[in-house]
This record gives C-alpha cells, structure tokens and sequence, in this order.
C-alpha cells in the first residue's frame, strides 16, 4: 500500500480530509478487514519527484515499491504477526528547503517508523536536519560525506562516501588505461557544485595527488547549467588525456554531446548519477557508447533478483532503485531483530549492525555493516561501462563481466 501526501505548505486541507473521510464511509468493508490484521507499518519515502532530479527519485521510489510489495504478499513483518509495509510517498521537489519541509511536515503528520530518501545528497542533508531532530531513522543511498560526517545517531548510509567514489573513479581509471598500454600523465575535473559534486571532486583529487599525476583542469560549475561550451573549450586547450565529469542527468547530457560534437574523444569516466541511467544513453545515442561511469552497484552483478525489476518496469534496475531496495530491506531486517516498529528500537538494531541475506546480496560487499557513524564499511564501488544500450561492469577484474574498453 502507497500513500502520497502534498507539498503544498498548507498539507492536507479541509476538503482533502472530508474526501478521505467520505471514502472511509464508503468501504466498511475494507476497514473491517484492515482491523483484523496487524497494525500497518509506515515507512516514509521522500524522493524528487519533480524538478531536474525527477527521474533518480522515481527510479528510487520504484525500487522500494518492489520490495515492499514482495515482502507484504510474503506474509509481511513475521515479527509484527505479519503486518504490512504502508510507504507514504512524498515529492522532495528538487530543492533542499522544499525537502526539509516535506520531512517536517510528513513526519507531524504519520507515525512513521523511518524514512527513505532522498537521491540527491542536498536533499538527503536537509532531511536528514529534521529526522535527527525527531529521532526517526534515514537511510540513503546518498553520497556525500557530511551525511555520515556530522555525528548524528539517525542516519544509515547504505554505500559508500563520495570521497571514496572519487578515488576508486581516478584509480579504477588508471588500472584500466595501464592494462591497455595507455599512461596517464594530465587529467581534467568538472563537477556540479552541490554536496555531491564537491564530495567527489576531492576524492578525485586525492587519487590524482597519490599517483602524481597533474590535474589541468578543476572546475565547479552551478548545477543546471544550460551552456556547457565555456566548460569544453577549457577542456579542449587543457591538454588532458581523460575527463571526468561529476553531474547529475541534464548536465552529463550537455557536456558529453558538447564534447563528441566538437570532436573531442578523450575517454570520458562519469561520477554515477547522470551517467548510468538509461536516459543517458537515450539521450546520447551512439555518444553513449563505452562511456565509462563509477558506480556503488550494478544490475548485472545479481540478476537473480534485479531482473524481477526489469520485468515489472521495463529497464535495468538503476543503482539507486537497488541500493534504495537494500535499505528497505536492511529496515525491515532491523525490525524483524529488535520486534518493534518504534523509531528508537529500529535506530539501536541499525547502528553497528550487520545484515546480510535478501537485497543485501546485490551490494558489492554481499551484506551491509554499519559503523558507528551509519556509514556501510562493506560497500566498494565498481566500474561500469555504456555497451550497446546496456551498463556492463567492468572493473574490478574480480566482479567484471567483460574487459573495459579504453580510448
């Protein structure tokens, strides 16, 4: 069961709650029903279901809804004498303010035993505010540092931190050119400037600083950019011999075409987000082809259980519709061990636990283990690569289904 509630600042008004009550009136049966069962749990899900993130959020939203209708038609939360999983589902927008009052708002307004969300790790970090401050458990698959990096007691990473994402993404990149013969001496980074971006971008950094090699271009640019020319032309007189581009769907579109279009065909190595979604390659055409992306997960590496998503929606199960399924997984394991739905109990059996079996099978690490501060220790990011429509893993060698191709 899914419920939505509005991101109006005014909720649900006079008239939304009379219509609710009308229809309540009009389906004794159904509540009869609902009484004779145990007491629904409610999990919030507060995803960008608008604005320029809109497609991460409902790829997201549709990776909790697979495993919420699994584990309801499986007989529920056997702990709870198999209560169901209600997710209540609410549109962040794109913009962090708006998704701290969404939290806010759908928190006063719902017992909620947690909440998941929100993709964007600006929207992540705005909820994240308010969940801590009402003691509700978050879990994300969000990368930012600062989510995990401020101490607070609520929130649960389920991969790994961006400045971890941008190293494996430089160092990935050198192992794979090294195997082809290629050396690496000058590379270029441009970035979104939110938290995400910035996160990564030092990552990449510390990788280029460790392996000496000179970083000849390092640009911050405003998320949503609608000109990427200024950007390409620097890249072009740089000198460098790989790009790699951290930005969410729109901007990756613009500054890949930008560069094929003006014949520029350094390798390009995408930082996740916009670069491994279907949309990319539909957007890009043969442009997409062997483009090469960081990821924290991949389809192909379970598809024992990611092709139940590619069956009932129609792609590959993105990376964030998986690892947003580990976490609902991971929750409803926290609540099977502790046998309560209360928001504290579920907090102390997610934090320093390990959980392993389910979803958890399709992280890198084959389970989740958070720390003291909610990060997953076991998570390991991997390389993927656009082929023929499809996003193969290709690095590391031990996970690979097939051999990068460099050029």
């Amino acid at each position: 069961m899914t419920k939505k509630i509005p991101t109006s600042a005014t909720g649900l008004n006079r008239r939304t709650l009379l219509a609710g009550t009308a229809s309540l009136l009009a389906s004794p049966l159904v509540i009869t029903s609902a009484q004779a069962q145990a007491k629904a749990v409610n999990i919030g899900v507060i995803m960008p279901l608008s604005g320029a993130n809109a497609q991460f959020g409902i790829n997201s939203r549709n990776g909790i809804e697979l495993v919420a209708d699994e584990i309801n038609a499986a007989g529920g939360i056997k702990a709870l004498g198999g209560a169901k999983i209600n997710l209540i589902v609410a549109d962040s927008t794109s913009t962090p303010t708006t998704a701290g009052n969404v939290a806010q708002r759908l928190i006063t307004q719902n017992d909620v035993t947690a909440i998941l969300g929100a993709f964007a790790s600006s929207l992540t970090i705005a909820i994240s505010e308010v969940t801590e401050r009402r003691d509700i458990p978050l879990l994300t698959m969000s990368f930012a540092d600062q989510i995990t990096g401020r101490g607070f007691k609520n929130i649960f990473q389920v991969v790994a931190k961006a400045s971890v994402i941008g190293k494996a993404q430089f160092d990935y990149t050198m192992a794979i050119a090294q195997a082809s013969g290629a050396k690496i001496d000058k590379i270029a980074i441009m970035y979104e400037d939110t938290a995400y971006g910035t996160a990564q971008a030092n990552g990449l950094r510390a990788g280029a600083k460790a392996a000496n090699v000179e970083v000849v271009m390092d640009d911050a640019y405003p998320l949503g950019i609608t000109d990427t020319t200024p950007l390409i032309n620097k890249l072009r007189a740089s000198g460098a011999q790989a790009v790699f581009p951290v930005s969410y769907l729109n901007d990756s579109l613009l500054i890949i075409r930008t560069m094929r279009q003006q014949k520029i065909d350094i390798p390009a190595i995408g930082g996740a987000a916009g670069y491994v979604i279907p949309d990319f390659e539909k957007g890009l055409g043969e442009f997409a082809e062997n483009v090469l992306s960081i990821n924290l997960s991949n389809y192909d590496l379970a598809p024992d259980l990611t092709d139940r998503f590619r069956k009932r929606y129609g792609y590959f199960m993105v990376h964030e519709a998986l690892e947003h399924a580990v976490a609902l997984d991971v929750l409803v394991q926290a609540i099977e061990k502790t046998k309560s739905a209360k928001p504290e109990d579920v907090s102390a059996a997610l934090r320093g636990a390990k959980f392993t079996g389910g979803w958890t099978r399709a992280m890198t690490g084959g389970a989740v283990q958070f720390d003291n501060t909610g990060l997953n220790v076991l998570s390991v990011p991997v390389m993927v690569q656009w082929r023929n429509k499809e996003l193969v893993t290709v690095w590391p060698k031990d996970v690979a289904k097939a051999p990068a191709v460099w050029k």
